[in-house]
């Protein structure tokens, strides 16, 4: 049994998440969880809000509450629509917590103490109208790469290229939109990761099974200009960490807080630790999960995330780890996904432009959506949301394959045998080419599912359903009833195994699909199938069953047309 460490990037509290966030990270770490358990697997998946920085304190100002309040309330709603999406965590923390705060500073002193933090005195905006100096995501103005209105002062969300605040057009604060802008002195710390280069360097060309997607952009990031640059770990904010050195007061900075880039990704370490408080476990029981000098020397740790979060996962949180000297476990596998594009232009949170977690669930079950969208995972290119190829791929794939050989053979079977397995007859020939083909695909598909291959996943267990529903065709058992009962009946046998055999391996896909299977079957057995014949005499003849409703109900034009009114225009 190995034991598998797995964590997503951990989404903003500002606001509900949409559909390409959750293709970007959660769901596909929960594929990859919820195969890793499947297989007998010690697995711990964790994920969290990110709660401090800027866009927290503008969501929470917009909604006219403290930004505290507003925190601990969009951390329920995030919480309640990633469990309605079958999202397995262990634990969904809060960066916010007292763990999240101890261990920031426990890791900003530990630099400090091996020479890796360096204080500067630097000149950032600030607003008289609001009485601040103003983050770099506060401000707001045109992009001088590509025009854009809403660029922000750290980075344009329509071209990606990096900004100072200074660089922007026709600046104007986010706060309360007044042009009255000045350039100030402050005092900030900075983490050195240009004396971590080489060490960083190193370290990411050992990572020779990592995505293209990742190493280039770390490569990028590493080599190109003037190579990795130091960069700012402290903000002139209210809303976040108090910067320290461990317990200790940090002399000169007082009143300021850890840049969220710097808190967030150490709050996944943090969030094992609230897993151990809220499950009644000791220190121990999380510290063997992340220090290799307590327990986790063989942990596998896999990294889930959209491509805009590399940079800080593949050279900013491994410089702090490293950079504490001590024994924390690093990344094994970073998988990262390119973007979902929503009709023609980009998901946007801050925009509210496309389909939104809690709006897709109004519409459709949590299966819908998890099929397709791990079935069209961006991995090598970004890719398209549709409504009609949403539509296409759940009416052909869902109701034509899947759940038409479900209710094909259990209303078959209910018809000429009863709602019990059929005991007469004896494998043929077609069976034992179908069970030889199952056992190649199965194994093709555990492959894929171990290299994080989603789409090619996807593929291999839609051949896996085609597979049955042909063999149905073929023998066409309705047709040999008539004929040779006995004969029929061991070909219904077997595609009701088949039904089995499908819950258990579309369970990581489409987990509440698959667990009314098991439930219509009257099975608790989801063990996997290591041995293709065996697991196909699972349910043995006599053995009863229901027939299950339906699974899939096909999407109508009347619906796609809907709701692609609905969602032409811009969430407010």
């Amino acid at each position: 049994m190995a034991r598998i460490l797995i964590t997503s990037a951990i989404p903003y509290i500002n606001g509900i998440k949409h559909l390409g966030n959750l293709i970007g990270s959660q769901l596909p770490a929960d594929l990859y969880a919820r195969y890793m358990r499947c297989r007998g697997n010690e697995v711990m998946f964790l994920c969290a809000t990110d709660e401090h920085g800027t866009p927290a304190e503008l969501a929470a100002a917009k909604a006219g509450k403290p930004v505290a309040e507003y925190c601990a309330e969009m951390h329920a709603v995030q919480s309640d629509i990633a469990k309605r999406f079958g999202l397995s965590f262990d634990h969904f923390g809060r960066s916010s917590n007292p763990q999240n705060h101890k261990l920031t500073q426990h890791f900003a002193g530990k630099l400090a103490e091996n020479g890796l933090i360096r204080e500067v005195s630097e000149k950032q905006v600030y607003s008289n109208a609001d009485g601040r100096f103003l983050p770099d995501r506060y401000i707001e103005g045109t992009c001088p790469n590509c025009g854009y209105d809403k660029a922000r002062g750290d980075q344009c969300e329509n071209c990606t290229k990096q900004l100072d605040p200074t660089d922007l057009i026709n600046p104007r604060s986010a706060v309360s939109g007044s042009t009255d802008l000045e350039v100030r002195e402050t005092k900030h710390l900075y983490l050195r990761q240009s004396a971590l280069r080489d060490d960083l360097d190193n370290w990411i060309d050992s990572k020779t099974d990592w995505p293209i997607l990742t190493t280039s952009i770390a490569r990028k990031w590493l080599h190109d200009g003037d190579g990795l640059q130091d960069r700012g770990i402290t903000r002139d904010l209210d809303w976040g960490i108090p910067v320290k050195k461990g317990d200790a007061d940090w002399p000169g900075m007082e009143g300021k807080v850890f840049y969220v880039w710097f808190d967030a990704p150490i709050e996944y370490i943090a969030c094992a630790a609230e897993w151990a408080e809220a499950n009644g476990k000791t220190d121990a029981d999380w510290e063997r999960w992340w220090r290799t000098d307590k327990g986790a020397e063989d942990v596998q740790y896999v990294q889930f995330m959209g491509k805009d979060n590399v940079p800080f996962h593949t050279l900013s949180f491994p410089a702090t780890i490293l950079g504490s000297g001590e024994p924390w476990k690093m990344v094994d596998h970073l998988k990262s996904f390119n973007y979902l594009n929503y009709e023609g232009g980009q998901f946007s949170t801050s925009q509210g432009r496309g389909v939104f977690m809690d709006q897709a669930l109004e519409i459709l079950p949590a299966d819908y959506w998890r099929w397709w969208l791990l079935s069209h995972a961006p991995e090598s290119s970004d890719s398209e949301f549709s409504w009609e190829n949403f539509q296409q791929s759940v009416n052909k794939d869902l109701a034509d394959v899947l759940g038409n050989f479900v209710s094909r053979i259990t209303k078959f079977c209910r018809s000429k045998f009863g709602e019990a397995v059929p005991e007469a007859g004896s494998y043929g020939e077609a069976e034992e080419s179908l069970i030889a083909d199952l056992t190649k695909r199965v194994r093709a598909y555990e492959g894929h599912m171990a290299a994080m291959e989603v789409r090619k996943s996807a593929q291999e267990l839609r051949a896996i359903w085609v597979a049955g529903n042909e063999y149905l065709q073929n023998t066409a058992p309705w047709t040999t009833f008539k004929t040779d009962p006995d004969r029929a009946a061991a070909q219904v046998r077997l595609g009701l195994n088949l039904v089995r055999l499908y819950a258990v391996l579309s369970a990581p896909f489409v987990p509440d699909a698959s667990a009314r299977i098991m439930a219509a079957l009257q099975s608790d057995d989801d063990s996997w199938p290591d041995d293709v014949p065996a697991a196909l005499t699972a349910l043995p003849g006599g053995h009863t069953f229901t027939v299950p409703e339906v699974l899939f109900a096909k999407i109508t034009d009347e619906q796609r047309e809907e709701w692609e009114t609905r969602f032409s225009g811009v969430r407010t």
